[in-house]
């Protein structure tokens, strides 16, 4: 099957991970990691999906320069244009622009969709029908157009989207008027948000045509877009790394979620099933984990429990473990690095990152 030749994918894949700790580290973070047990990492299963609905030439990675080895080890004979190097960490909006002028420079009729490098889809199938919808949206409308999944229970630690069911006229049923976007809410407000029927859970996976992230960028971000606009010329030269580094340090650090979608007015969802979820901590990646009769999701071949349930137990495959009488924790080693932690504290991970590197310095990090 020929694939779409304005089909275009960017995969931010430049966060550090630190929420999976110790596994998860500065100079190797979880989109680089097999935190699933498939045989590939997050970064690799998140490529290949879009391989289904881009052609591989129009499949961008924007990560941290200090991952260029490793994108290029785990993406064996990907094109060096397709692989942005940021100098800094600017957040989402700058690595947005930075993509949208490289691309434009190949093909201003481009459609694009926005992902992480880290997250799981369980359906991929309904996932490719569901942004092969939102770019037929695209191509015909001026829309920005944000996937939305449907909320199984109320998760306080995402964001959501309330739509209205009045979509613009001649669009696709399935495309929803957003109405409003927030933040992680309180577990009560979280229970009202399913209850509703209209909130979503805001998956950060994007769909718009060039031109019209184009306009939006200028209308609401214009600093941003102004200072990626003065590179018109060097982008695919060999003028563009040393313009990069200059652009990264004059730009603000802001997202694209907040800098545009929750400004504009042209931004549609499509409400979705197709088995998401953003792995962003350990009791999630627990949540999608296989378990045994006691509730226990383990790696590692040599594990022996005794009256120990509902733990993530994640060790070197050939460690000797043996654990007796621990409920609901989270135990993990990684280079010599054991980690003991309540699934319901697991947010103080970041609190003993900062500790570690106060106490001991940056080699554990």
């Amino acid at each position: 099957m020929s694939l779409n030749k304005d089909n275009y994918c960017i995969i931010m894949a430049g966060g550090i991970g630190s929420r999976f700790w110790p596994v998860s580290k500065t100079k190797k973070p979880k989109q680089f990691i097999d935190v699933l047990g498939t045989g590939e990492s997050l970064l690799q299963t998140t490529y290949r999906r879009f391989e289904r609905l881009c052609p591989k030439e129009n499949i961008y990675i924007v990560t941290n320069k200090q991952y260029r080895d490793i994108v290029f080890e785990q993406l064996d004979g990907i094109d060096g244009e397709c692989v942005l190097l940021e100098p800094i960490r600017r957040n989402t909006a700058p690595c947005v622009a930075y993509a949208n002028f490289k691309i434009r420079r190949k093909n201003p009729d481009a459609k694009i969709v926005v992902a992480a490098s880290d997250h799981l889809i369980t359906d991929e199938d309904e996932f490719i029908s569901t942004l092969e919808k939102a770019f037929a949206a695209v191509e015909k409308d001026d829309v920005l157009i944000t996937l939305g999944i449907k909320p199984t229970f109320p998760n306080t630690g995402f964001g959501y989207i309330q739509y209205v069911d009045n979509g613009q006229s001649g669009m696709d049923e399935d495309v929803k008027k957003v109405k409003l976007f927030t933040e992680k809410p309180e577990y009560s407000m979280a229970v009202q948000f399913v209850k509703s029927g209209d909130f979503l859970w805001n998956a950060g996976i994007f769909v718009w045509s060039l031109r019209s992230i184009d306009r939006a960028m200028r209308e609401f971000l214009p600093d941003v877009y102004e200072i990626f606009a003065k590179g018109e010329g060097v982008y695919n030269t060999d003028a563009e790394e040393a313009f990069i580094e200059e652009a990264y340090s004059a730009c603000p650090s802001i997202s694209i979620d907040y800098g545009v979608m929750e400004k504009a007015s042209n931004v549609y969802v499509i409400p979705s099933g197709f088995g998401w979820n953003d792995i962003g901590t350990w009791a999630a990646l627990y949540s999608v984990r296989k378990k045994d009769a006691e509730g226990n999701a383990v790696v590692g071949r040599n594990v022996l429990t005794y009256d120990t349930r509902d733990c993530l137990i994640d060790m070197p495959k050939d460690k000797l473990v043996v654990l007796q009488g621990l409920e609901d924790f989270i135990i993990v080693e990684s280079d010599n690095i054991l980690m003991i932690c309540r699934k319901g504290e697991e947010q103080r991970i970041k609190e003993f990152v900062t500790d570690v590197e106060i106490e001991k310095g940056t080699e554990y990090l």
